[in-house]
């Protein structure tokens, strides 16, 4: 099976007007974050207008939320799953070993990883020694080591080599979590699902569309405000937000496209030149996380392992 998710999004939209004339900007790169609506980063530009004394109301809230994924979803139209991967077992793998590291990482080191051990048997059949140091660069080896050969055993001697489409049955795997579940079924098998990573955990409570921290009862809190039908895509365009724009440390406030809708706005830097500086990715003109990025991706591939 091949991704799924990845083409999902909008084909992203070109430019149709530069300067402060009011037009949206929808390009990919430095300047993407001058848009209209208004001109984020612009003299006078700031975040949402509150009403003292006048807390924001759990309907409001839900009306702000879906707007902000509305406004993702144009500036993200190609937003996906940043692993590289072909099958369902390449994508649990790769999710498994994405702990504790980037995905840039795990996209480095699976190319050799899956050229061993192309199939759950090949792979529960491993030497562990041989296995780890394929697996050395992502960190962890030796705990991510055992975790890979307890779900290939499970996957060969329990599910008939394949990987499960259903939540209960990828919980109970070795090293399977719901992040990681979640993460699969919507990913590799159409099914809906949130993932609550660090990035998507951070921004969401950034946003207060939660107070959560247990990433659980993050996952419950936000699906009660979507529709299933857009718990993947959300998942897919919050963590592309929280890796390119609003980072854990400072946040680039002044070259945020949703900054009128977010109640943080002022955490991290507001002035607009220094704030573009702190984009990552494509938004900052750089190589994405994947070697192999879906068609529809306008920043160019990641360098393979050792030429980064």
């Amino acid at each position: 099976m091949g991704e799924q998710g990845a083409g999902k999004g909008r084909k992203l939209k070109k430019t149709v007007e530069s300067g402060s004339g009011g037009a949206k900007n929808r390009s990919v790169g430095p300047d993407s974050a001058r848009r209209a609506k208004p001109e984020v980063g612009a003299a006078g530009a700031a975040g949402p207008k509150k009403k003292p004394g006048r807390p924001e109301s759990h309907l409001a809230m839900v009306r702000r939320a879906r707007r902000i994924n509305r406004e993702l979803a144009e500036v993200y139209p190609y937003a996906h799953p940043e692993l590289d991967f072909r099958n369902p077992f390449e994508l649990l793998v790769a999710t498994v070993l994405s702990a504790q590291t980037t995905d840039l990482r795990v996209n480095q080191t699976t190319p050799a990883l899956f050229a061993a051990y192309p199939t759950p048997e090949d792979m529960a059949a491993a030497v562990p020694e041989e296995l780890e140091e394929l697996i050395r660069p992502t960190g962890f080896f030796r705990a991510k080591a055992k975790s890979l050969l307890g779900l290939s055993a499970a996957l060969r001697d329990d599910f008939g080599g394949e990987v499960p489409g259903r939540l209960a049955d990828l919980v109970k795997l070795p090293g399977v979590g719901r992040k990681t579940a979640n993460v699969v079924l919507g990913n590799a098998f159409g099914v809906p699902g949130i993932t609550v990573d660090t990035h998507f955990g951070r921004l969401v409570r950034r946003w207060k569309w939660t107070e959560q921290e247990d990433p659980e009862k993050v996952e419950a809190e936000i699906a009660a405000i979507f529709p299933k039908s857009e718990w993947t895509m959300l998942s897919h365009r919050v963590i592309f937000h929280g890796r390119r724009v609003c980072h854990a440390r400072k946040p680039a406030c002044g070259a945020c496209p949703i900054a009128p809708l977010c109640p943080s706005y002022g955490e991290g830097e507001t002035d607009p030149e220094k704030a573009r500086k702190l984009l990552k990715y494509e938004m900052g003109g750089k190589p994405g996380q994947r070697l192999s990025p879906p068609p529809d991706y306008p920043g160019s591939p990641a360098p393979p392992l050792g030429a980064d």
